[in-house]
């Protein structure tokens, strides 16, 4: 696919814009011997002057910048020119205060220029930098192959990463990495498992969810905090912590995903901690609403491992920057506490959530659906914004945990959890939580 081919599978009336400069030496700054042959055949091969091509266009009704590497012209590699266009492509959707959908297929820095070519990574950066200050999304699609300074900077640097299946990804490209190294890490596919990416798009669904992304991630004014998800369960108020307990976790009851299938008229995830890992167990996105977008960060009722943490607060910042309401729904025993999490440093995963849940100006709204353990839990409430559903607890830590550092015998575990006050109208009377949804409310 050409860089105008994929172009147009997103919009039909891309508007193109062109860079103001002055004619590079033939040989490039180098005066690198028959470069300006190369150029001269990889244009009339191509019938494009440069590897990028950029302007604006409509994608699903939004208005955004558009950038398109064209692999054909010299591998779709980053010179100083591509570097000029890339610098005016973000100053583009700066000045008219759009998004930026970059379509990339690049083989990395060109050689022949040399370091004036790994250069041009820098001003790519401070580019995307001033486009992050001004509070303007960046969509990145992964074509085929995507590898070296331009995934590390247009592609790996975006809000949002998407990539079409079976695309080569990675930083290092083909003729330059190990022999013995496994392909997989270095597909789409396998970068998706590993946290890097977001969603791997079949080209035939891939300008719907971008023009959905648009309208999630596009310019909003002040939106008011996310409404309350109603609750989906007609469980009334238990009378005792026990009973409490075993409603939260009573496996038939309602879960996270029947809730953001309630709530939202359509997801879109987001996946990974961009360090190389994924948890199945909190899943994070936007989602779109009659009354807006809404960023969500949702346990599931498992431990959250270190890489959910790291990958809601990502999120949450992304939803902050954009004035975006976010919504957590809690609903977890605790944070992992194994070995492994340890190692992938749970502490400083969940003090980072904690401090994007404090640092966020937009609104915050929580609702714990099931259980809510320990700080584990507390990372992703909003401190003065968090509800409860009937057939949840909160507690400072698990009343069977609570029995053993007590040294009480099992036996005892019901009534520590009458000690602790955890169940929903405890939580409403201690000011913990502000209202119960549902059934039994206060």
């Amino acid at each position: 696919m050409s860089a105008r081919e994929a172009i147009a599978a997103l919009t039909a009336d891309f508007e193109e814009h062109r860079p103001a400069g002055h004619p590079a030496p033939a040989d490039g700054p180098l005066g690198w011997s028959g470069y300006g042959q190369a150029r001269a055949r990889a244009a009339e091969r191509t019938g494009e002057e440069e590897s990028v091509v950029y302007g604006t266009g409509a994608v699903g009704g939004t208005r955004c910048a558009l950038i398109s590497f064209e692999f054909g012209f010299l591998g779709g590699s980053l010179g100083q020119s591509t570097g000029d266009r890339l610098e005016a492509a973000y100053a583009l959707a700066l000045e008219r205060r759009v998004p930026l959908v970059s379509l990339v297929a690049t083989g990395g820095s060109r050689i022949q220029e040399g370091m004036i070519a790994l250069t041009q990574l820098q001003r790519v950066a401070r580019a995307s930098a001033r486009l992050r200050a001004a509070g303007l999304a960046q969509i990145a699609v992964l074509r085929d192959p995507t590898t070296g300074g331009g995934w590390a900077t247009v592609g790996a640097g975006a809000d949002v990463v998407l990539a079409l299946p079976g695309a080569q990804v990675g930083f290092a490209g083909s003729r330059v990495r190990p022999a013995d190294a496994d392909p997989y890490a270095y597909s789409a596919e396998g970068q998706l498992a590993a946290g890097q990416i977001d969603a791997v798009v079949a080209p035939g669904e891939l300008a719907g969810t971008v023009g959905r992304w648009l309208l999630a991630l596009g310019r909003h004014g002040d939106l008011p905090a996310a409404p309350l998800p109603r609750a989906l369960s007609a469980t009334g108020l238990p009378e005792t912590g026990r009973a409490a307990v075993e409603q939260a976790r009573a496996p038939g009851r309602p879960h996270t995903q029947a809730y953001l299938d309630d709530y939202f008229d359509q997801l879109l995830p987001l996946s990974g901690d961009r360090c190389g890992g994924t948890d199945a167990g909190l899943l994070c996105g936007f989602g779109l609403r009659e009354d807006g977008p809404v960023a969500y960060v949702a346990q599931c009722g498992t431990a959250t491992r270190p890489a959910g943490y790291r990958t809601a607060a990502r999120v949450i910042r992304l939803a902050d920057r954009l004035g975006v309401p976010v919504l957590t729904l809690i609903d977890t025993p605790g944070a992992a506490n194994d070995a492994e999490a340890e190692r992938a440093g749970a502490g400083a995963a969940i003090a980072d959530t904690f401090a994007a849940i404090a640092a966020a100006r937009v609104p915050v709204t929580t609702l714990v659906i099931g259980e809510g353990g320990s700080g584990g839990a507390l990372a992703l409430a909003a401190p003065d914004n968090t509800h409860v559903t009937a057939d949840s607890y909160f507690s400072v830590i698990a009343p069977e945990l609570a029995a053993a550092i007590l040294k009480r015998p099992p036996a005892e575990t019901g009534a520590t959890a009458d000690q602790l006050r955890l169940r929903p109208q405890d939580l409403v009377e201690l000011g913990i939580a502000r209202s119960i949804v549902g059934e039994g409310r206060a």
